[in-house]
C-alpha cells in the first residue's frame, strides 16, 4: 500500500451511547467513562506521530480530542463536517427500544440490509460518497499520517471503501468500539477496531 495514512478514532462513549439511543448528527457530550476514554486514548497516541489532524464538529468529537490536543503543541485541528455520524433524522434523541417498538418495519429493513433512510436522514450510500471524497481530499495533500477523529458510520464505510467491498457490504464490518482505532490507505485496511484503553 502507497499513500497518505489516516489513522482513524471513533469518539467516546457519549451520555446518549449511554442512554442507549440514537444519535446521528445530534447528541452530547462524553459520559463519566467516555472522557476516561479519551484520556486512555490521548496516552495512546502519543507513541504515533502525525502530520495533522481532521475532526468531525460535533461535541462527542471535540471532548474526545481535547485531552489529545492538550498533550501537544504543535498541530492545528482542521475541522471537516463530512466526517459526521451518519444523520438519522428523526430518530436522533430517541431511545433505541421505542424507535424498534414504534417503527418496526424499517428497523427489520435496516436490520435485514436494507440501506433505508432512517427517520427521513441519510442512506449509508449517502454517508459513504461523502466520507471517501473527504478522506480523498486529505490524502491530496501527500502527508504521511493524518488522525482523524470522527465516528463509528463514517469509519465503518471508509474501511469498506478501502477494502473495495460493495455499496452496503459495510454492514458486514462490526461497529467500532468507542475510542477505537481503525487504520486505512486508499487503497487498503491496515487495522480494525484496535481498541486504545480500558477495553484493551
Amino acid at each position: 500500500m502507497s499513500g497518505t495514512e489516516l489513522v482513524l478514532l471513533r469518539h467516546g462513549e457519549s451520555v446518549w451511547n449511554a442512554e442507549r439511543r440514537y444519535q446521528g448528527q445530534q447528541g452530547t457530550g462524553l459520559s463519566a467513562r467516555g472522557r476516561q476514554q479519551a484520556k486512555q486514548a490521548a496516552e495512546y497516541l502519543q507513541s504515533l506521530e502525525f502530520d495533522g489532524i481532521v475532526a468531525s464538529d460535533l461535541q462527542r468529537v471535540t471532548e474526545t480530542l481535547q485531552p489529545y490536543l492538550d498533550s501537544q503543541d504543535h498541530l492545528e485541528v482542521r475541522v471537516d463536517k463530512r466526517w459526521r455520524e451518519i444523520d438519522v433524522g428523526t430518530w436522533g434523541g430517541r431511545m433505541i427500544a421505542n424507535v424498534a417498538a414504534e417503527e418496526p418495519d424499517v428497523v427489520e429493513a435496516f436490520a435485514r440490509g436494507e440501506d433505508v433512510a432512517r427517520g427521513g436522514g441519510e442512506t449509508f450510500r449517502q454517508l459513504r460518497a461523502r466520507v471517501w471524497e473527504a478522506a480523498h481530499d486529505i490524502t491530496r495533500s501527500g502527508v504521511r499520517r493524518v488522525l482523524v477523529v470522527t465516528h463509528g458510520g463514517p469509519i465503518r464505510v471508509a474501511a469498506a471503501s478501502a477494502l473495495g467491498l460493495p455499496a452496503g457490504d459495510e454492514m458486514l464490518l462490526d461497529p467500532p468500539g468507542n475510542c477505537s482505532l481503525t487504520t486505512l490507505r486508499l487503497d487498503g485496511l491496515t487495522s480494525y477496531n484496535v481498541p486504545t484503553g480500558m477495553d484493551r
